[in-house]
């Protein structure tokens, strides 16, 4: 099923902690992350620069939709030499939307994807987590819900991940490149 968030049409994917998001399963190979991205686009695949030197070497897989002008990647997977794939980005325009109980979490505002997980936490007796840049999201350690300019406006970007070689958290994880989203720091 697609819908329209407003900006590009997008497909549902859903979420499996611990497993992956749509036909991305954590762990893959760079081959088999491709194979499995090709239900949405086209693929390009770059080394990721080596930051931090306990980590194995790592590539990035950008996914950009088909029959669409040059534009972003609508989702950018992350895949380890030593874990395979352990970080999936679903970006806040042409990313897939995907929801945690109900609670859609990609291109959302900001402050409104914050009211409406502490209201789902208060029906639900849930706790929610916030980020160090104080970005709210589910309380899930595979969720990480960044900030991405769309224009002047600041819109959800959510990473889904595990643990990569090294690290101790998902936080720990992030590829260096989540960074630096729009090329700007967030």
């Amino acid at each position: 099923m697609a819908f329209k968030t407003g900006v590009a049409e997008q497909d549902e994917w859903s979420y499996s902690p611990a497993v992956g998001v749509g036909p991305l399963r954590f762990g893959m190979s760079i081959d088999e992350v491709v194979e499995a991205a090709e239900t949405l686009g086209q693929t390009k695949v770059s080394d990721c620069a080596r930051d931090h030197a306990i980590f194995s070497p790592t590539w990035k897989i950008e996914v950009h939709r088909r029959g669409v002008a040059p534009s972003p990647p609508a989702v950018t997977a992350y895949v380890s030499q030593a874990v395979g794939l352990f970080c999936i980005a679903a970006d806040a325009v042409h990313g897939p939307q995907v929801a945690y109980h109900g609670l859609q979490l990609v291109g959302r505002d900001l402050s409104e994807l914050e009211s409406d997980a502490i209201a789902y936490a208060e029906a639900t007796d849930a706790y929610l987590r916030y980020t160090p840049e104080g970005y709210a999201g589910p309380d899930d350690p595979g969720v990480l819900i960044r900030g991405q300019l769309v224009g002047q406006d600041l819109r959800s970007r959510p990473l889904f991940m595990v643990t990569r070689d090294g690290a101790n958290t998902e936080w720990d994880s992030l590829p260096s490149e989540e960074y630096r989203v729009n090329g700007q720091s967030s």
